[in-house]
C-alpha cells in the first residue's frame, strides 16, 4: 500500500491531490516529501473572504511539516496560488491543511499540543525531533481555538485566588470554575489588583456573571470590593481553609513571642522544636510529636492556652445552622478577647471584620470551599515546575489554559495518538 493511499484515508484534502511521495535530503537529514497539487479546474479560495476566485499567479514552493512516520520527518510540498479577489484584492489562497503563514500543518500542530499536556515542551520537541518553538506554536493554536469556542454559559460557582510567580512581587489573579464535575481555569490576569479581577469578569462576560451563585475567596480586600460590586447576587464564601491558616499563624506568633520571653528570662527552652506539635491536626501527629505535645500540655504556657483555643474552635465547623454557628463564634471571640494573647486577639478582629462572609459557608451548606481552589493552584505549580518556569507571562498563560482550561479541541479526520 502506498503512502499516498494512507494519507487519503487519514488526511483527505478536498480540491487537492497527493501527486507523489519521495525521499529527499534536507538539512543533512533524509525526509519524506509528499507533493500536493490542486485538482484540475478547481478554483482557489480567498484566505480573506472565503470565496472562490480566479488565479492571479503562483508563489514559489513551500514545505509544511506533517506528523512524522517511522522516524522520518514528513513534509507537504505545495506551490501556493494567489487569487484575484474582487473584494479583498490580491491574496494568498486558503489551504485546508495549514494556515498560509505557518510552516506546520494543522494536524501536526494538534499532535504536538496533545503531547505537550503530558510532557514538558522541551521533551516533546526532543522526542519528535522538532523545535521548542514548533511545540509552542502547536499549543498556541490549540489554545486560540479553545478560547474562541469554549462555552461560558451557566457557571454557578467560581473560586478566586492569587498565586506568586517569577522573581520579586509578581502575582497572577486566577479565576476557576469549581462546580462538581466541571473544574477548570476561566481566566488569568497579571497582578492581584481590583483591575485584574475586573478584566477577568469582562472576559467571562456580563450576561454570564448573572448565573454565578457562589464565589470562594480569601480575605484580599481588592477582590472583596470587586465581588461586592459586580456579583451582588452571589454568596461570597470564606471557608475554613483560610480561617484555619490565619488561626495557625496567630498560634505560631504566640509561640515565637513566648520562646523569646523565656530565653530573655533565662528559662529552659521547653518550646524548642514544638512548632508542628501545635499546628498539626491531632490525627496527623507523629508518635514523637504526640508525646511531646502531651508533655507541653501539662505546663502553664501561653502557647498551650492558644492551642486549647484552637482545639475548641474546631467545634465551630461542626455546626450546620448559620444561626447557632454565629452564637458559638461570638462566645469564642469574647473568651479570646478576655485573654492576654495579643496575636489571638488580632485574629478575632479579622474574624469579626469578615463574620458575615464566613457565615456564607454554612448558608452554602458547606458545598463549596477554597480547598478546591488551592488544589487547582497546586496544578499551576506543577505546570510551571514541569517546564522549569517560563520566559514570559504570555507563554505561562498559554500553558495554563492548555493544561487546565478544559478547552474544546479542533476536530480532525484521524487520530494520530
Amino acid at each position: 500500500m502506498r503512502i499516498i493511499t494512507l494519507l487519503n484515508k487519514c488526511q483527505y484534502l478536498k480540491s487537492f491531490v497527493y501527486q507523489k511521495e519521495y525521499l529527499e535530503n534536507k538539512n543533512s537529514t533524509e525526509v519524506l516529501i509528499v507533493q500536493i497539487i490542486p485538482r484540475k479546474n478547481s478554483k482557489p479560495i480567498c484566505s480573506c473572504c472565503g470565496k472562490r476566485r480566479t488565479i492571479y499567479d503562483h508563489q514559489s514552493q513551500r514545505d509544511f511539516e506533517f506528523v512524522p512516520m517511522w522516524g522520518f520527518k514528513v513534509f507537504f510540498r505545495y506551490k501556493l496560488r494567489r487569487v484575484n479577489c474582487q473584494d479583498c484584492g490580491v491574496k494568498v489562497e486558503q489551504i485546508p491543511w495549514a494556515k498560509t503563514k505557518n510552516t506546520l500543518t494543522k494536524t501536526y500542530a494538534h499532535f504536538l499540543s496533545h503531547w505537550a499536556k503530558k510532557l514538558s515542551w522541551f521533551e516533546v520537541a526532543r522526542s519528535f525531533k522538532t523545535s521548542w518553538y514548533h511545540v509552542f506554536q502547536g499549543v498556541s493554536e490549540a489554545v486560540d481555538y479553545g478560547l474562541k469556542n469554549r462555552n461560558l454559559d451557566n457557571i454557578t460557582a467560581i473560586g478566586i485566588d492569587e498565586i506568586h510567580y517569577g522573581k520579586g512581587h509578581q502575582y497572577l489573579t486566577m479565576v476557576y470554575q469549581i462546580e462538581q464535575g466541571n473544574k477548570r481555569l476561566l481566566c488569568v490576569e497579571r497582578d492581584r489588583k481590583a483591575k485584574s479581577l475586573l478584566k477577568c469578569f469582562r472576559t467571562i462576560g456580563k450576561d454570564n456573571l448573572k448565573s454565578i451563585k457562589f464565589v470562594c475567596t480569601d480575605m484580599w480586600k481588592a477582590y472583596l470590593k470587586v465581588i461586592k460590586k459586580k456579583l451582588p447576587q452571589a454568596l461570597n464564601i470564606l471557608d475554613r481553609f483560610h480561617i484555619v491558616k490565619k488561626l495557625n499563624e496567630s498560634i505560631n506568633k504566640v509561640r515565637i513571642l513566648e520562646v523569646s520571653k523565656l530565653k530573655k528570662e533565662g528559662f529552659e527552652p521547653v518550646l524548642a522544636k514544638s512548632k508542628f506539635c501545635f499546628l498539626k491536626r491531632e490525627e496527623n501527629l507523629t508518635i514523637k510529636q504526640n508525646t511531646r505535645l502531651k508533655d507541653l500540655l501539662k505546663m502553664d504556657l501561653q502557647s498551650v492556652k492558644a492551642y486549647l483555643y484552637k482545639q475548641s474552635f474546631e467545634l465551630f465547623w461542626q455546626y450546620k445552622s448559620p444561626y447557632w454557628a454565629n452564637i458559638f463564634l461570638e462566645k469564642w471571640c469574647k473568651s479570646v478577647m478576655h485573654s492576654n494573647l495579643e496575636p489571638m486577639k488580632s485574629f478575632v478582629k479579622t474574624l469579626r471584620n469578615h463574620q458575615e462572609l464566613l457565615m456564607n459557608w454554612f448558608k452554602a451548606k458547606k458545598e463549596y470551599s477554597s480547598g478546591i481552589v488551592e488544589g487547582l493552584n497546586r496544578k499551576v505549580n506543577l505546570v510551571t515546575r514541569k517546564s522549569y518556569g517560563f520566559r514570559s507571562y504570555d507563554i505561562l498563560k498559554i500553558a495554563l489554559f492548555h493544561t487546565m482550561g478544559n478547552l474544546p479541541e479542533p476536530k480532525t479526520t484521524h487520530s494520530f495518538f
